[in-house]
């Protein structure tokens, strides 16, 4: 992508970031909080609540320095920012997301605290030993090679630090139900079990503190708060094309044990 589509495209997604906004009420000539962009940065399975379930279980602290890894528009980076008051660095492949990234954070004055940089999960433009916590929701479905993934993760973090994960595990039967949030056919699904995924991490040098299915707790709360979508909400579909037809494939695979939801905090010592 030239520099001029790079400059096209990033005012394209600001124009309907902005446009989203206005259109559920909120004015972005205002300081807007992490909490009122929930329904629209938090681009994984559970949204805000997941999010904020998993920083209680990350024990990230003030002063820490994290890296979310396929941040998209950076959500839970600003959530973490908020509410611990360390610093965040964001990788995220995407250009444009990174794009919404910056502006968000703009909008919300925490640009002093969150950094974001375009890159890959599988190469981290980091030095070893950085962060002191690493964290990644529904990110590992999309990428195959897991081991240079967890290798890269162990690699950056510092002696003792922690990666705090929510991840789609593969179920006991194949998965059918396409298309899904995060892949559109099969070749995009690149799940693995819950065994595998710790089996991996332990042979990159990480030892468990918790790893927990939350696949029931996720339905029981879905099935419970289930409302339909009202227009000028603000919501995923600002981004995301089907996203009623991909959110219902997922609902499906989950109940059909196809895939799994999971979270997770490992340590490196």
């Amino acid at each position: 992508m030239s520099s001029m589509q790079a400059h096209y495209a990033a005012r394209d997604i600001e124009a309907r970031i902005l446009a989203g906004l206005r259109a559920a009420g909120l004015n972005p000539e205002q300081r807007l909080t992490p909490q009122e962009l929930g329904a629209l940065d938090h681009f994984h399975t559970g949204g805000l609540r997941a999010s904020r379930e998993l920083l209680e279980v990350a024990q990230i602290r003030a002063g820490d320095h994290v890296l979310d890894i396929g941040a998209g528009l950076a959500g839970s980076a600003r959530l973490i920012a908020s509410a611990v008051d360390c610093r965040v660095d964001c990788i995220e492949m995407s250009p444009d997301y990174c794009a919404g990234a910056v502006l968000l954070n703009r909008l919300t004055g925490l640009e002093d605290r969150i950094a974001v940089h375009e890159g890959s999960a599988l190469d981290l433009p980091f030095p070893d030993h950085t962060f002191d916590v690493v964290w990644m929701q529904n990110v590992g479905m999309n990428i195959a090679d897991k081991r240079t993934l967890y290798g890269q993760i162990a690699r950056v973090l510092k002696p003792g630090g922690r990666y705090a994960f929510q991840e789609m595990a593969a179920g006991k039967v194949p998965t059918s139900n396409y298309p899904l949030p995060w892949a559109t056919e099969p070749a995009d699904n690149c799940l693995v079990s819950g065994d595998e995924m710790c089996s991996l991490l332990g042979g990159c040098g990480f030892i468990t503190e918790l790893f927990e299915d939350t696949s029931d707790l996720h339905m029981s709360r879905t099935a419970a708060n289930a409302t339909p979508a009202v227009a000028g909400q603000l919501g995923l579909s600002v981004f995301v094309d089907n996203l009623a037809q991909k959110a219902a494939n997922a609902r499906r695979s989950l109940e059909q044990g196809e895939v799994r939801l999971v979270r997770g905090v490992f340590r490196v010592d």
